[in-house]
């Protein structure tokens, strides 16, 4: 018997959770990208709405359901609805933004009980140097909070990087 596993992925507008989600998703993954029309505008053409959604089948046969928030705060009410049921949640920071740990914050704090529930894992995205273990801001952030969360420096845009950041967040994660 096979089992289903519900994941979360969120950040701001932009960081890549639509790409990382395509990145691994064995389906064509389901997007409502709208044009985006406010303020995101002079970033990316388009903006994530509702959600996006993608699936990926585990060596044992496991279904795993990835889900990605808007990434807008005024998209808020979404994230509580994705997260029911969620197992674990993957928070995306770029690196780039000059209030990066700021955002992470945001985001754990948003999540706060899927995180109390299940766990989390923070992805660091562009990243200098994707390879190095330099990223003391966000664990010193983190320990701040209570938090023990794996923080990893990944490039989403890659397959074995997401798939990665999932298998860190089934082996920490309690299901």
């Amino acid at each position: 018997m096979t089992g289903e596993l519900k994941f979360i992925f969120t950040g701001t507008p932009g960081v890549g959770k639509t790409t990382a989600i395509r990145a691994v998703s064995d389906t064509v993954p389901v997007s409502t990208d709208v044009l985006a029309t406010d303020e995101l505008a002079a970033i990316k053409s388009h903006t994530t709405a509702a959600l996006d959604f993608g699936e990926l089948r585990l060596e044992n046969g496991d279904l795993v359901r990835l889900y990605g928030t808007p990434g807008q705060e005024r998209f808020e009410f979404m994230w509580d609805i994705l997260a029911e049921g969620a197992l674990g949640l993957v928070v995306l920071v770029d690196h780039s933004r000059p209030q990066a740990v700021q955002d992470m914050c945001l985001y754990l704090d948003s999540f706060k009980q899927l995180v109390a529930r299940t766990g989390a894992v923070v992805a660091v995205t562009r990243h200098p140097q994707p390879d190095t273990a330099a990223l003391t801001d966000y664990q010193d952030a983190l320990e701040a909070r209570g938090l023990c969360l794996p923080v990893l420096a990944v490039d989403i845009r890659q397959a074995e990087d997401v798939r990665l950041l999932l298998d860190v967040l089934m082996t920490t994660a309690e299901y």
